[in-house]
């Protein structure tokens, strides 16, 4: 217990958890004003506007930078961590959302029920430039204000 307590005590983790959670919402609410609809997978969902991995990632790099200083070893870790997970956002990320465009349009040629169609492929993975950027404003912003 005393292990958790720790845990949920660093502004670090919480402050990331945070940012994830505000990006996940934000994406939900941002997809139902834009299509009508409540889509609630978007909560836990992987692409989308803003990207939660930015905002996780640089709100831990910002809480790092302002407890343990801009100049150490343990920020310079977490801002290439973030660097590493915001180009694969757009660069990989992006590759398999053309792959599964492909699997898709392949898929539907052949005789199968929109069921098999959904289990098969998960067409939003990756995200574009504006939202990995916008997912690591929101996650600097959260992360500033909550150390």
């Amino acid at each position: 217990m005393e292990v958790l307590g720790q845990i949920l005590g660093n502004k670090m983790v919480t402050a990331s958890v945070v940012a994830w959670m505000a990006a996940q919402l934000l994406k939900t609410l941002i997809d139902a004003a834009r299509y009508k609809r409540l889509n609630l997978r978007l909560l836990v969902g992987t692409g989308g506007m803003p990207s939660a991995h930015s905002a996780l990632v640089c709100a831990l790099a910002t809480t790092v930078g302002k407890t343990q200083g801009f100049g150490s070893p343990l920020f310079a870790i977490t801002l290439v961590l973030a660097a590493i997970v915001m180009y694969d956002a757009v660069g990989v990320r992006q590759a398999v959302d053309k792959q599964s465009e492909i699997l898709t349009h392949l898929l539907n040629h052949v005789p199968r029920t929109q069921d098999d169609f959904d289990r098969f492929l998960e067409g939003l993975v990756g995200h574009t430039r504006f939202q990995v950027v916008a997912g690591g404003i929101l996650g600097i912003a959260i992360g500033s204000a909550w150390v």
